[in-house]
């Protein structure tokens, strides 16, 4: 099984957490994030929201972070599956999975890898407001926290 998809659909958390740990009993923690869409951003109402990529180098990217993420932790596996194309308030945009022995370095990888993907992976967000489309940038929250990981 791959340990990146990008892709347009939904995707289901139980059954990718299901499949994740499937036949390894030596795992003890399994962590998840899962980022939606909000209906607010920076004060200003959102309707929709589209994510642009590049296939084939965004993939690659997000396979480099996770593979850095297994190597700093003594993870059993880990899967982020990311979508693209158009998306409304509520919907579901990115999974982020870790599984270990132990819960602090599936928590400690799980938050690596979305932070980098925040802001390294080759992802472009244009979000819909009452003002019209407007590209969204890296916020300066994102950049600290990505930080944090080079003092670690």
């Amino acid at each position: 099984m791959s340990r990146v998809r990008v892709q347009t659909g939904d995707f289901d958390l139980g059954a990718e957490m299901a499949r994740l740990r499937a036949g390894n009993a030596k795992v003890g923690a399994v962590v998840s994030f899962v980022g939606t869409v909000r209906d607010l951003n920076e004060g200003a109402a959102v309707a929709g929201m589209e994510l642009e990529h590049y296939p084939g180098m965004t993939e690659q990217s997000i396979e480099a972070i996770v593979e850095q993420a297994m190597r700093r932790w003594p993870l059993f596996d880990a899967l982020v599956v990311h979508r693209v194309g158009p998306l409304k308030p509520q919907e579901q945009i990115v999974l982020v999975l870790t599984t270990a022995a132990h819960r602090g370095e599936a928590f400690a990888a799980c938050e690596y890898i979305i932070d980098y993907l925040k802001t390294e992976a080759p992802f472009w967000k244009k979000e819909q407001t009452p003002q019209g489309a407007r590209w969204v940038d890296a916020r300066v929250t994102d950049e600290t926290a990505l930080a944090k990981w080079a003092q670690a």
